[in-house]
């Protein structure tokens, strides 16, 4: 089916609500592991430490090593005392934000609030359009580190149950803070993991792209091909650019964790023809159709009905292939979304 017919409907499939996982598994790499064959559709399952079965020397592995924002921050308004919830959406710099307000109509222009009892203050000076909030912060110290003690995690909001360990929702080698979501893929690898990942011959190399809010935007365009993407920032250093190019060389496969990471090496190979050093803003949509002219697998989450990454994995995978691989993650009652099971396809 041309890309340019395929409706978002294309991309629906049913899942029990009790597939939606709330908790994270322990130990991370427990969590379970299907295998597609993007050409055949072929299906095997594993667990998630069997990767480095899955993986041959010579491969490469490109992480996002992005660190979820505790962006989410809770306190009063200043002399009413009324409850308010802020979300940090973007550094406008100069101590601003550009944040999401609840409930808004508390949050007028030149409204005060006070956060983690005074440790953190903050002032309403516009209303976007759209509604989100401009907020200029006062602190003493570290905002970041300010964040940390008084921040919760921004789960997306089809997990209903408490974080216990904040850590969880980040991955053990997430490093530049700046997502308002984690790159989930990630979550399942363990230090230990990636040793034995390194051990086998495989090579590590690392991007940021930090994950907006509108990864969870649903997909309203009826054609898929009328969806406009929101943009994330990136950045490729050199090292990971050399290291793409040479398992290239090598004739060994270059596979992304997570679909941040596909979007970035994908918006990098726009760019070039060998890989370089890029940073910058991309709105890559990949859909049915498009040609991968870097990735050759993927490490990544079940994810939403009618969403953006399931028209990406559908992109790489086939769309037919991806939407039976659902039904048997149904039907063997894997578990969805963020803290779900995972899924390579190679």
């Amino acid at each position: 089916m041309p890309a340019t017919t395929l409706e978002t409907k294309d991309f629906a499939y049913d899942l029990p609500e009790e597939l939606i996982a709330q908790t994270p598994v322990e130990p991370r790499d427990a969590s379970r592991l299907m295998t597609l064959d993007k050409k055949t559709g072929a299906i095997g399952h594993y667990h998630f430490y069997d990767i480095v079965d899955l993986l041959h020397p010579g491969d490469c592995l490109i992480l996002n090593d992005s660190r979820v924002l505790p962006a989410r921050i809770y306190g009063v308004k200043e002399g009413t005392g009324a409850q308010v919830e802020f979300l940090l959406l973007e550094n406008k710099g100069n101590d601003t934000w550009e944040a999401l307000a609840g409930p808004g109509k508390k949050a007028k222009p030149g409204s005060r609030f006070v956060f983690g009892e005074g440790l953190l203050k903050g002032e309403v000076t516009a209303v976007l359009e759209g509604g989100n909030r401009l907020v200029h912060f006062e602190y003493d110290g570290s905002f970041f580190h300010l964040l940390d003690q008084i921040g919760q995690m921004p789960l997306p909001p089809y997990i209903k149950a408490k974080l216990e360990d904040k850590e969880r929702y980040q991955t053990v080698y997430s490093k530049e803070t700046g997502s308002a979501a984690a790159p989930t893929a990630g979550l399942h690898f363990t230090p230990q993991l990636l040793e034995k990942v390194q051990e086998k011959g495989v090579k590590l190399g690392f991007v940021t792209l930090h994950v907006g809010l509108g990864t969870f935007r649903p997909v309203t365009a009826e054609k898929i091909t009328d969806h406009k993407m929101h943009a994330e920032h990136y950045h490729m250093p050199q090292a990971t650019a050399d290291l793409i190019n040479e398992t290239k060389e090598k004739g060994g496969r270059v596979i992304a964790v997570g679909t941040t990471s596909c979007r970035t090496i994908e918006s990098v190979a726009q760019k070039e023809g060998r890989f370089t050093e890029s940073e910058g803003w991309t709105d890559i949509f990949l859909y049915p159709g498009y040609d991968f002219k870097g990735l050759d697998g993927l490490i990544t989450n079940f994810h939403l009905p009618e969403s953006t990454l399931i028209m990406l994995v559908s992109a790489l995978a086939g769309r037919e292939h991806v939407l039976h691989a659902y039904e048997v993650a149904v039907r063997e009652k894997y578990r969805f979304f963020s803290f779900g099971d995972a899924m390579f396809i190679s």
